[in-house]
């Protein structure tokens, strides 16, 4: 491989002009394509195999016209003190809303009037208008949203109080300027690695350009490939996230080999050839742990897991193919000022080309941070294992109170109206009330003698003996006289253990009732979709992990063709992403530096929460692994002793992977300022998890266990050594070819063990 693509990077280096064409024409095509696409399709937030998504469909086929997954709106009203909702001036300012409410816009399906459908509080001081539409809440168009907000105005401006719940009011969540900070310090961050700006903004550059396409190409096939107007969320944070990196890793390789005496075209081509390898492995586990989200059959994760992971393939191409093409541009614009002075690159030296302190040491190398570093841990290596084993155990503690949950309009920020309506509600009528349980009563298969009405009126009467239950409904009937339904209003709040219990509880029942009467009963509603959603992921997180777990872990024997650095691997990723998850329970479930973070609701973690890092963390964590262990690996080849390639690894590698992981935990962290506490909560989880895993795991577990296992670290069996491909990732096969050719630039020092 490596030898591929070493010509790879020199074609590219020579015909720049033909690449750099290639991936402009890509963009605008892809451009032009979003452009004139037709509108992204609706996200439908269905649960195959589930009892919930079961009542849905059967409520879509028993009571057609009726659209049970269409969008609602909760229309909130609060007399002021001292006056009741039943006051002639307010009821008429609420009449008057309701019917503002039923002409505001086509897509509304019915209205219900408070008074009519008897939705007031006992203290008589709320009250509330049921508002159902034809479509769902992300294909409710911006003039029926507008229509909801005039609504409550004119009741606000009748001295009411009305605040807007429900899904109707779906909206793109905000990032702030926070995001917009973070790709600033990615920007610093490349200066400060590179003392060169035009060497820093090629990986923003190329990351952007590989975004641009990714997005562009997602937003044109949306129509047809049926893919949400958010499917894109994710791809712009790991595309951006795995470009800059990559393309960071190549362009530092090649100002490293320009160090070494060699012209540029050799340097991009050699550039390509060995870090270019460690990008398509690291690359390959992250689309592993992307494609890999496939196995929760969930549609909406599954399409953002493939689009991310298309991103991620353009994010490699590129870094293999543009970046040797705009660093033949460059020229030697993309060396530091002070290698460009020297006028001769053998007088420039590393420390002019790569930034490395002053000062050889015995071995004639300039030491560095890196160097200093890994020769400590080498020193010491029980000591940093254990003070980091241990420190991340502690901060992984809280994991071990997870509560999962799904967000609703509790979880919404206090000064939203969202919110606001869900207290007025839980105060008026109990905490329950925002997250009633629909229950769908299906008589067809009734055993003879048995009737849907006595099956009906006996889950009732059950339900009702069950703890935590405020209120059962009257059944409603369809047309055909074989379903019902009845709602179920819980005493504990939606996002509570009580009302997961109580679902069980009723299905339980409704089970029971099942064997007597034939009819069975399924239990639906937002809260039991998200109490399916949970279960349903819980279920697939072992098996995700065995898969993406192994698969990688196949993979990286064959990148370092061991078996104890692969089974490292995992190991430490496993005790970051735990850790990361500690932090995540102690902020937004335990509220610890909640105000640091803008957390203004602490409540259960998304249920997504842990499969979701899983993957996206496994893969990123990979990068670093590749990234410092290849060039580790590839000292060990070239004859340096175990010890000695570690520091190596660290020598080439530590400055830049830090640089990656400071790049990449401020790419995420600029979703922290998200107004959706869903996309703070991902943000502040991938930033902190990136932050455990590259400083912790990879920059002191992994020396320190490599230390500890010498040699032994690289031992792979015979047997296996032939069963596995011999990919060549450390470059050994290119370097030996080209120290055979007559012209090659080492033709006569090749053959010495070298540190490349």
């Amino acid at each position: 491989m490596a030898t591929f693509l070493y010509k790879l990077g020199r074609f590219a280096f020579r015909r720049r002009r033909f690449v750099a064409l290639i991936w402009v024409a890509l963009l605008a095509v892809a451009g032009v394509g979003a452009a004139t696409a037709a509108s992204p399709a609706a996200d439908s937030f269905s649960i195959p195999g589930t009892e919930a998504q079961r009542a849905f469909d059967l409520l879509d086929q028993r009571y057609p016209g009726t659209n049970a997954d269409g969008a609602t709106a909760r229309v909130v009203f609060r007399a002021p003190e001292g006056e009741s909702m039943t006051d002639p001036a307010n009821k008429a300012a609420v009449e008057r809303t309701v019917h503002a409410l039923q002409s505001g816009s086509s897509q509304v399906d019915r209205v219900a009037d408070p008074y009519t459908a008897k939705a007031l509080s006992k203290d008589g001081r709320t009250a509330y208008a049921q508002v159902s539409y034809k479509v769902t809440g992300f294909e409710l168009s911006d003039a029926s949203k507008d229509a909801l907000e005039d609504a409550a105005k004119d009741g606000r401006d009748a001295g009411l109080r009305v605040e807007t719940g429900g899904n109707a009011l779906q909206a793109i969540p905000e990032t702030g300027a926070t995001e917009v900070i973070g790709i600033a310090i990615s920007a610093v961050v490349l200066v400060i690695t590179f003392g060169a700006l035009i060497a820093a903004g090629l990986p923003l550059l190329t990351a952007l350009i590989g975004v641009g396409i990714g997005v562009s190409t997602i937003t044109a096939l949306s129509s047809t490939l049926d893919l949400s107007s958010t499917t894109s969320t994710l791809a712009t944070m790991i595309g951006l996230a795995v470009g800059i990196d990559y393309a960071l890793f190549i362009v530092s390789r090649y100002r490293a080999e320009v160090a070494e005496g060699r012209e540029r075209e050799e340097a991009a081509g050699r550039a390509v050839g060995t870090a270019g390898s460690a990008v398509v492995f690291a690359g390959l586990t992250v689309v592993i742990a992307l494609v890999g989200l496939t196995v929760v059959n969930i549609p909406m994760l599954t399409k953002m897991g493939l689009a991310a992971a298309g991103t991620v393939v353009i994010a490699v191409l590129i870094a293999l193919t543009l970046i040797p093409a705009l660093l033949g541009f460059a020229g030697a614009r993309a060396l530091p000022s002070k290698a460009r002075k020297a006028g001769k690159r053998g007088k420039a030296g590393k420390a002019g080309v790569t930034g490395e302190t002053d000062g050889r040491d015995a071995a004639g190398e300039r030491p560095n941070m890196g160097t200093r570093w890994a020769r400590f841990v080498l020193r010491r290596p029980i000591a940093v294992l254990l003070t980091a084993v241990i420190g991340l155990g502690a901060v992984a503690i809280p994991a071990t109170s997870l509560e999962l949950g799904l967000p609703d309009d509790g979880s919404q920020p206090t000064d939203t109206t969202q919110r606001k309506a869900y207290d007025l509600l839980s105060d008026g009528f109990g905490p329950g009330f925002n997250g009633p349980l629909m229950l769908v009563v299906d008589g067809r298969d009734a055993h003879a003698g048995q009737s849907v009405k006595s099956a009906a009126a006996r889950v009732a009467k059950e339900v009702r003996g069950l703890n935590d239950v405020a209120v059962v409904t009257p059944p409603t009937f369809n047309k055909a006289g074989d379903t019902a339904m009845l709602n179920v209003v819980p005493k504990s709040k939606p996002s509570s253990v009580e009302t997961e219990d109580l679902v069980h509880d009723i299905r339980s029942t409704a089970d029971g009732i099942a064997q007597d009467t034939g009819a069975r009963t399924l239990v639906t509603g937002t809260t039991a979709m998200n109490v399916d959603v949970s279960q349903k992921l819980n279920d697939a997180l072992v098996p995700y992990l065995a898969l993406v777990v192994g698969l990688a872990f196949l993979l990286l024997m064959v990148v370092f063709r061991s078996v104890l650095v692969p089974l490292k691997a995992a190991l430490g990723f496993l005790l970051s992403v735990v850790a990361a998850l500690g932090a995540v329970v102690a902020v937004f479930q335990w509220g610890w530096l909640s105000e640091v973070f803008g957390v203004e609701q602490t409540g259960p973690i998304m249920s997504m929460m842990p499969i979701f890092m899983v993957g996206v963390v496994f893969g990123l964590a990979m990068d670093y692994e590749v990234f410092l262990v290849t060039r580790m690996r590839e000292a060990f080849v070239h004859g340096e002793r175990p010890g000695e390639a570690v520091v190596t690894g660290f020598r080439h590698g530590a400055r830049v992977v830090t640089a990656a992981a400071v790049i990449m935990i401020s790419v995420f962290a600029g979703f922290i300022g998200s107004s959706d506490s869903m996309i703070k909560m991902i943000g502040f989880g991938l930033a902190i998890a990136v932050f455990f895993d590259a400083f912790l795991v990879r920059m002191a577990v992994v020396p320190a266990v490599l230390a500890l296992l010498g040699r032994s670290a690289w031992w792979l069996p015979r047997w296996l050594k032939k069963l596995l491909p011999n990919v060549d990732v450390e470059g050994e096969g290119l370097r030996t070819q080209l120290a055979g050719t007559a012209d090659g630039p080492d033709a006569g020092a090749a053959r010495e063990p070298a540190r490349v």
